[in-house]
């Protein structure tokens, strides 16, 4: 590989464009002073599986520009809903760490929790395929604590310093700003094919996991591993998990994309709607724990942020609850000016050398620095509701008032205080880790396994999930216009994960596996180098916990549809309301105008939503009561037929009462198919149906010739 050639500098070459305070590319990287970078892909450690070093200048100018690229929005995690609540101690955990909100079962704790997705500005809608962000504030008696993960438990890249490419990649292309909130485009697949640590993390991010049907059916993952730390200063690596009561359900791809264009509210309407009628969304809190001595024990490196821990190896311990109860009062005020740190922990809470973590330990604080202020911690959002006492003054939005004229400390003018406390039981010391290592930028060996567990992941998914993760890689590739890219990533990526995956996305796509016109040489590849020969694939392990197929949850909480019109029979509709209210279940009745319609007995009844207001990506299942008048009357509505054909589709559950199912045979719905419900009465139909609706999807139906 011929030597890089440093960029002619502005002021010297003939062809500099004087409009603009830009160099013309050159050969060699560098930093914003000029000097050549010799490695972009690692940042500083002190040895290969230590921590990050703050002297990494390189690092630090380039995550700090990446930091201050957008004002004032957030520039990942834009799009935002968020709640109050409290989370609750079920399992005393003083064996293993100091932290005294998990020190007392029954103990309570005040959190605000943040939910968004990842790509889009803060106008996006809220239904695209992204990973979520799930962020928890909790306001403990010993200060604030910022759980700060996502809906996804690994990340696309091991080292933070990747992170602003990542982001540059998947974010709209800069020569024209498209697309906006997808990641269906050259750019962020080229970076994906020449990164092959996010083959994991591709595989969760084209599964149904980024398609949540709503924010309190996702399960959350802290991501890193943390330690917790004894009064004694013992250490236990740990992972957190969030578990919904409700359990983990999802979207299909078409209907998030219909809902995207029909409601860009879809998620934060549904959890603002459901805390209000007091259908609080609630979580288990989890625990991964690993002794300190068995931290070598497993096949991959606890520190990579792109590995977890099988539960089969590692059971989730469940020691806490979380119930959001509270909407906030002020979108800005609260969800928009919180300001999240992982740096953010208490006594007992501590880092590993995770290095994504250490990098986003400086990252965050300098992002809520630029974005909210240096007295971020000052706003109601952001207060802890424990006494804060320092020497901190002045700088931009202060909102404290210090009287006195010390604000420095050692000091004898005011009688030494503030000042540390060594001694007290409380304060918080970092854990002593002994380090030893040479100053380097080098990935560990440890975290060369870029493929065992994505193929764990696909060997683990059921058919329907294996269907929708083909599909969405050859959606996103066909969106693709660079066929090299394309080839790269069949090749080099998914012919690694699994045979099968690889074969479908190839008939889908019409690029060939083993087509070896693109070679990829160490030019393409920069500093990354040549990449090593496909490895061995694993045995076809199997992980249950990572598939979305019999998840628990039942049908509080979900929504579903009644389409009539005039002559409907009333007592039905009084029925199938009545069990789903009981049950916790939202019934709309849904006509061609609002206002009431008459039943068969001439009484009103009122409209819920009128047609066009109404689509059936909004609801759960549907129901089409009899009353021969109001039956006929929907089965000549186009958009009546559409909707139950639509959700048949969609693998939801569909019902009909006496004359109704004349509409389901019009909209194509196969009678006795999964998830069908049909009765000549009311008499039992609502139980049957919601235990129907329970399955949540039925995805062993055969839609094949339903039309679109």
């Amino acid at each position: 590989m011929p030597k890089a050639k440093k960029p002619k500098s502005a002021a010297n070459s003939k062809d500099a464009d004087l409009r603009r305070d830009t160099v013309p590319p050159g050969d060699a990287l560098t930093n914003n002073q000029g000097l050549v970078v010799s490695d972009d892909q690692n940042s500083l450690k002190a040895g290969v599986r230590g921590p990050t070093l703050l002297e990494d200048f390189h690092f630090r100018e380039k995550i700090q520009h990446f930091d201050h690229e957008r004002i004032p929005e957030r520039i990942v995690h834009a799009r935002g809903a968020a709640a109050h609540g409290y989370f609750e101690c079920t399992v005393p955990m003083g064996k293993v760490t100091a932290a005294s909100f998990l020190s007392e079962k029954g103990k309570r704790t005040p959190v605000f929790v943040r939910f968004s997705t990842v790509a889009g500005s803060r106008g996006s809608a809220d239904t695209p395929r992204d990973v979520r962000g799930f962020a928890a504030k909790f306001y403990t008696d010993e200060g604030i604590f910022d759980l700060v993960g996502n809906n996804i438990p690994v990340f696309f890249i091991q080292d933070a310093i990747k992170f602003p490419d990542l982001i540059h990649a998947v974010k709209p292309e800069p020569h024209n700003e498209i697309p906006q909130a997808a990641s269906a485009h050259d750019t962020f697949w080229d970076f994906i094919s020449l990164t092959p640590e996010a083959a994991h993390m591709m595989m969760w991010v084209m599964s149904d996991r980024a398609l949540p049907r709503s924010l309190s059916t996702m399960e959350g993952f802290g991501i890193h591993t943390y330690r917790f730390v004894d009064a004694k200063g013992k250490s236990t690596f740990v992972k957190f998990h969030w578990k919904p009561l409700k359990g983990a359900h999802s979207l299909v791809w078409d209907e998030s994309q219909k809902i995207s264009g029909k409601d860009a509210d879809f998620h934060r309407r549904d959890m603002f709607e459901a805390i209000e009628k007091g259908d609080f969304p609630e979580w288990e809190f989890g625990v991964q724990l690993v002794p300190e001595a068995d931290e070598f024990k497993f096949d991959f490196d606890l520190l990579d942020p792109t590995k977890l821990i099988p539960e089969e190896l590692v059971p989730v311990q469940r020691i806490g609850r979380m119930v959001l109860n509270r909407n906030p009062d002020n979108y800005f005020a609260e969800t928009e000016q919180v300001a999240f740190h992982p740096g953010h922990v208490v006594p007992g809470i501590d880092f590993s050398n995770d290095p994504l973590l250490q990098g986003r330990l400086f990252s965050y604080l300098d992002t809520q620095l630029r974005r909210v202020g240096p007295n971020f911690a000052e706003l109601p959002i952001n207060r802890p509701v424990c006494p804060v006492s320092n020497n901190q003054r002045d700088a931009m939005a202060r909102v404290a008032i210090n009287p006195g004229k010390v604000a420095y400390f050692p000091n004898s003018l005011g009688g030494g205080c503030p000042m540390h406390q060594p001694e007290a039981v409380a304060a918080f010391r970092s854990y002593a880790e002994k380090i030893d290592g040479a100053k380097i930028r080098q990935r560990s060996e440890s975290f060369g396994d870029h493929f065992s567990q994505a193929t764990l992941f696909w060997n683990s998914m059921a058919d329907w999930e294996k269907e929708h993760i083909a599909d969405a890689f050859s959606f996103e590739l066909n969106q693709v216009e660079t066929l090299e890219v394309r080839q790269r990533v069949l090749n080099e990526v998914l012919v690694n994960v699994a045979d099968d995956l690889a074969r479908r996305v190839s008939l889908k796509t019409g690029v060939a596996i083993g087509d070896k016109d693109y070679e990829i040489t160490a030019e393409t590849l920069g500093a990354l180098g040549p990449l090593k020969s496909p490895p061995k694939k694993p045995a076809a392990k199997t992980s249950p916990a990572l598939s979305l197929a019999k998840q628990p949850g039942g049908v509080k909480g979900r929504k579903i549809a009644i389409l009539a019109a005039d002559g409907v029979d009333g007592k039905q509709v009084a029925a199938i309301k009545k069990a789903a209210d009981k049950a916790g279940v939202t019934a709309e009745l849904i006509a061609k105008f609002g206002g009431t319609i008459q039943d068969a007995s001439g009484k009103a009844i009122p409209v819920d939503r009128p047609a066009p207001n109404a689509a059936s990506v909004f609801y759960d299942g549907v129901i089409v009561p009899g009353g021969k008048a109001s039956a006929d009357a929907v089965a000549a509505s186009g958009l009546a037929v559409h909707f139950v054909s639509e959700a048949y589709r969609h693998c939801k559950t569909v019902g009909a009462i006496g004359e109704g199912a004349q509409v389901l045979e019009k909209a194509m719905v196969a009678s006795g198919a999964p998830g069908i419900v049909v009765a000549k009465s009311a008499s039992g139909f609502p139980d049957a149906f919601l235990e129907a609706l329970a399955e949540h999807r039925h995805y062993d139906r055969d839609i094949a010739g339903i039309p679109a």
